[in-house]
């Protein structure tokens, strides 16, 4: 019997969404799949993240955060 290898597909905890327009601009945070908040730089990410008992020790993991539309240093309308 041949196994079929599938590719790991991460599902993290943490999901920060594309920069939306405001002022200042901001991005949407969800938790467990439950929109928890905007937030405005990496730092906003990191302390919704601790009020859900979430320690993040890398922001680049995809197995604990995931970026949507950019990375941990997109806070800007392109």
């Amino acid at each position: 019997m041949t196994e079929i290898a599938s590719p790991h597909i991460s599902h993290p905890r943490i999901l920060v969404l594309g920069v939306q327009p405001g002022t200042p601009p901001f991005r949407i945070v969800e938790i467990d799949g439950l929109v928890v908040g905007e937030a405005k730089a990496v730092t906003d990410v990191l302390e919704v993240a601790a009020v859900f008992g979430i320690t993040v020790h890398d922001m680049d993991d995809p197995e604990v955060v995931r970026w949507v539309g950019g990375d941990k240093f997109t806070w800007r309308l392109r």
